[in-house]
């Protein structure tokens, strides 16, 4: 079926039109749609059966070198856990350990580690799971999962939208807690410690910072960003979102990129009529995802990653080693997504072949033809309005300033959570300062039938005195911008917490997590018990969410090398792509489509394509960590790089 996605003004393609409005849209199979996916997960589990054995007996033994390291973890365990605890200065750190750099008279490697053990086991994975009750411990996962189901498929139960299941699961967690509580079926729950306040205000920073880069001026900075990303061919609209994407969400962050740049996305897909968005906006997703993986900073799980490893990882360190995997998704995610999605986005196109004529060959389709002359036409017919606005003013200047300190003071090291706070209030000063002393006020002439304006009314009091009209107040900025805040975003990441916090209170992910990887546990980064690792971590990610799989691990395996932390890192970020609650990336393009009325972006529209695409990153890009890669397979600190 071919629609058009301009309005051309030709009697032919009106005619083409009307034609084209009277078919029945062609229904997709199950095959067509589930097919990839189903044949994904197929292919996962035979790979993992011919390398492990189907009941795993072909996990290999632990070599005397493994065996070594082992041995030097419990020594050190066993040593720091026989220090005298610094309770004064445990007290100022808190949960923070410190410099992984002390001086021998701080105390040196041993300090640190200390410190560190403190950390991970009071503050990061506090393991209560033995105070539950099986009653507890299974009522609780049982409430979990039904709200991840609710959260999942919102739209099969009552409207009331995924900030409010998420709030609302909170609040029946906490509830249900106290019950267990106070019945001897379960522990005291500190609903306060399971909220991560600083994604929270990460969050709040760049929404306002996003809101003011958009309402500050017309054809401002923001306006320019969407235009760059313009094109009247579909296909190339949708590979500039990707690459934008992809080096956006690796420089800054992957929220913070879907955030600016998905309102951005619904405005091109509804300037060109687009009839499904959904392949515009799965551009943006999943690349934003693939890319926030190349750096440390590009998500909060790689950011944790970082500060929880035992050993150092500098910032080249990691780049070095993710650059071939995330080329390799990025290039696998980028077919998948042309091959998919080909009839949406090379229209009037025959199949396969046809589109790579297209897209290497410069060939075009009649209908392609047709959008690239109606785009063109209305750039001519605006051309006037487009000059008056090309310009860079003072406010998109400002805004440029802004912007390019937000991002180097991100790239310093600087917290992210308050640079994002603070750039935001910048530009809310700058354009409360430009609309009172330089935004035209508001015209409240009233006219008549002939278009004369009438004079003011006059207004009288009782006695028959004229009222003098009082001074215009200025509108302030908490009535107007402020609001555009989405506080039910913050909403629905405050539920989640409380959520899956008291999940992983049970325990339970971890004994899944120590159950399904079985021998492997102790070499969970050799080959071939590496394939089976990531697809683990991957469940777990979209089950209890990346960040606490990370701070499981961390208390689990505490000397775990920089080459463990790598393929912890790619798994999880590339887990983002699986289902729609795999990370919050997914979750802010779906909010913030709705708020504009694109609901197309859903988890059972993401689902078939989001299986394939992540598993077949996954498994590539873990291929080739595997095989290249730049990080030790040993900790230095813990002195098990000194015999190799």
């Amino acid at each position: 079926m071919t629609s058009s996605l301009f309005d051309i003004e030709t009697s032919e393609r009106n005619v083409d039109d009307s034609q084209s409005k009277n078919k029945a849209p062609k229904k997709v199979s199950f095959f067509r749609k589930w097919g990839p996916a189903l044949i994904a997960i197929a292919g996962v589990i035979a790979l993992n059966a011919a390398l492990l054995g189907p009941s795993g007996q072909n996990v290999p033994a632990l070599t005397e070198k493994q065996q070594r390291r082992h041995m030097l973890a419990e020594e050190r365990t066993n040593a720091v856990l026989s220090m005298e605890p610094d309770h004064a200065k445990d007290k100022i750190m808190r949960s923070s350990f410190g410099s992984r750099h002390l001086s021998e008279e701080e105390g040196g490697v041993m300090e640190y580690t200390r410190r560190r053990h403190r950390v991970l086991n009071e503050y990061v994975h506090v393991d209560v799971s033995e105070e539950f009750t099986d009653f507890g411990k299974w009522s609780v996962a049982a409430i979990y999962f039904a709200f991840w189901v609710f959260l999942m498929f919102p739209n099969w139960f009552l409207p009331i939208g995924r900030p409010g299941i998420a709030l609302g699961g909170g609040m029946t967690m906490v509830v249900y807690r106290f019950i267990l509580l106070q019945t001897g079926q379960g522990p005291f729950f500190d609903a306060n410690k399971v909220i991560i306040m600083e994604p929270l205000f990460l969050l709040f920073g760049l929404m306002l910072t996003t809101i003011y880069l958009e309402k500050m001026e017309r054809g401002g900075l923001f306006d320019k960003l969407r235009d760059s990303l313009d094109d009247p061919v579909n296909w190339k609209r949708s590979a500039k979102i990707m690459a934008m994407s992809t080096i956006g969400s690796a420089a800054v962050m992957n929220d913070s990129v879907v955030l600016i740049f998905s309102g951005v996305v619904v405005d091109l897909c509804v300037r060109h009529k687009v009839a499904n968005s959904l392949p515009y906006l799965l551009s943006l997703a999943t690349t934003a995802n693939i890319g926030s993986g190349l750096t440390m900073t590009g998500n909060p799980q790689n950011i944790l990653i970082v500060s929880l490893a035992y050993d150092d990882i500098e910032w080249m360190e990691f780049a070095s080693n993710m650059v071939l995997p995330v080329i390799a998704a990025t290039i696998i995610n980028s077919i998948m997504m042309f091959t998919y999605y080909g009839s949406e986005l090379f229209p009037g196109s025959s199949g396969f072949m046809q589109n790579m004529g297209i897209m290497f060959g410069g060939n075009r389709t009649p209908e392609m033809l047709a959008q690239e002359h109606a785009y063109y036409a209305k750039q001519a017919a605006a051309r006037e309005e487009m000059e008056e606005t090309s310009g860079w003013s003072l406010w998109s200047k400002l805004q440029i300033l802004v912007t390019f300190a937000f991002l180097g003071c991100f790239a310093s090291g600087l917290d992210v959570s308050v640079v994002s706070i603070c750039a935001g209030i910048i530009l809310m000063v700058i354009a409360s300062y430009k609309r009172q002393h330089y935004d035209p006020r508001a015209d409240t002439t009233e006219y008549d039938g002939d278009g004369n304006p009438l004079p003011p009314k006059k207004t009288y009091d009782m006695e028959g005195n004229e009222i003098e009209p009082e001074e215009e107040e200025l509108v302030t900025e908490s009535e107007t911008t402020l609001t555009e805040v989405d506080y039910g975003l913050l909403l629905l990441f405050i539920g989640q917490f409380i959520l899956i916090g008291s999940f992983d209170d049970t325990g339970i992910p971890q004994a899944f997590f120590s159950m399904t990887m079985g021998d492997c546990a102790q070499q969970m980064t050799s080959v071939p018990c590496v394939y089976w690792f990531v697809m683990i971590v991957t469940i777990l990610s979209n089950v209890a969410s990346n960040v606490p799989v990370v701070q499981m691990l961390a208390a689990t395996f505490p000397y775990a090398t920089p080459y463990d932390w790598m393929q912890v890192s790619y798994s999880a970020t590339i887990a983002g792509n699986l289902t729609m609650l795999g990370s919050a990336a997914n979750m802010i393009v779906a909010f913030q489509a709705a708020k504009v009325g694109d609901r197309t972006f859903t988890s059972e529209r993401h689902a078939p394509f989001g299986i394939p695409s992540c598993l077949l990153s996954l498994y590539a890009g873990t291929f080739l960590l595997s095989t290249v890669h730049f990080s030790p397979e040993c900790s230095v600190k813990l002195g098990q790089c000194d015999e190799e």
